[in-house]
């Protein structure tokens, strides 16, 4: 992740204590759910229908999770029965729980079809070994080979936070309208961080639910992967930011999954495009001085080095400098060769040749 410059948000809200929930709106509940990673919480929410409620995202698939959730449901509005689950994204944080909610409670799953089908496949590789496309790609970014065998051997690990996803689902389509209980909700769909995010937006509450999309004080993670080594998921990024502004009023409460709902949408959307179009002018810069592997990129991107001994980061930054890095190919400002030992060396491109 980027880190972006301060910016003037509000934020309303304290977040809620373990197995508690604050209620931000009429009928709506956040909830803040604790993780064992770096970025420690995740924040779901819970929306009053006629009859009951509905769950937005889920927390990790773990022992933990599942005792808070236990607690949370044994009193109050969230002890009356559930209705659905409504996922933003694939990402293990927020459909960790999914399929024990749905099968535990006999209730459908709401998410968008991209994000539905790459989880199942991305499930699919749990335990196995790792592909050699997937070592390729590492190494043509200029891993060592000690990285290299610590890919191996984490390789299928993505599955291990997600409880098997229910065989069928119900889509989430860009404007499709959701009514749930006296309020109605609007699905807006981007791409970048996951491949068909989808965020909620309430007119009359003046509410967007906008799950990793945009966070207050962190840029989410935009990242090539090795299964679409040429893919621009930037390129998308930046088509959300001008369909959030454009569609979605500055007066809205956001709702992120991590940090504090805020007010200052468009503020903050102004920001992180600020912010990543700073981050990629420092890599042009980075990429005149002399050609470049992805791993020598970092220091520009991230503002600090990005050692092999932590993989999880590693792993990101390297994700997130080929996404910076096809966004200037397909501009047509930086080209690459590659050398005898299948690593990609970058520079920009010599208009005078």
């Amino acid at each position: 992740m980027i880190e972006l410059a301060a910016n003037p948000l509000i934020y309303p809200f304290k977040p809620p204590s373990s197995r508690h929930w604050v209620e931000i709106a009429p009928g709506v509940r956040w909830i803040r759910l604790s993780m064992p990673f770096r970025l420690d919480h995740i924040n779901v929410w819970s929306i009053d229908t006629h009859d009951g409620w509905v769950l937005v995202d889920t927390g990790l698939n773990s022992p933990d999770t599942v005792a808070d959730w236990l607690d949370l449901m044994a009193y109050g509005p969230l002890a009356r029965p559930l209705q659905g689950v409504f996922a933003t994204h694939m990402h293990p944080d927020h459909i960790g729980l999914a399929g024990w909610f749905t099968r535990r409670f006999g209730v459908p799953l709401h998410m968008s079809r991209l994000e539905y089908l790459t989880c199942r496949v991305m499930h699919a590789d749990t335990n196995r070994e790792a592909p050699p496309d997937g070592v390729l790609f590492n190494r043509c970014t200029g891993w060592s080979e000690a990285a290299i065998e610590s890919y191996r051997s984490r390789f299928g690990n993505f599955g291990k936070h997600i409880h098997a996803l229910p065989d069928s689902y119900r889509r989430l389509q860009d404007g499709d309208h959701i009514q749930l209980g006296k309020y109605g909700w609007r699905i807006i769909t981007t791409g970048g961080h996951s491949p068909e995010h989808a965020s909620l937006y309430c007119p009359e509450l003046k509410l967007l639910i906008s799950g990793d999309q945009v966070l207050p004080k962190i840029s989410s993670n935009i990242s090539v992967f090795a299964s679409e080594p040429q893919a621009n998921p930037l390129k998308e990024w930046y088509e959300g930011l001008d369909k959030l502004m454009r569609d979605v009023p500055n007066d809205v409460l956001v709702l992120p999954s991590h940090n504090e709902p805020f007010y200052g949408l468009h503020e903050r959307l102004d920001s992180l495009r600020s912010g990543q179009n700073s981050a990629l002018n420092r890599l042009r810069q980075t990429l005149t001085i002399g050609p470049q592997r992805i791993v020598d990129t970092f220091a520009a991107l991230f503002h600090r080095s990005i050692g092999e001994q932590d993989a999880q980061q590693l792993s990101l930054a390297t994700g997130e400098a080929v996404a910076c890095i096809n966004f200037l190919i397909a501009q047509g400002t930086v080209e690459f060769t590659m050398d005898e030992n299948g690593v990609a060396w970058y520079s920009t491109i010599d208009r005078c040749r």
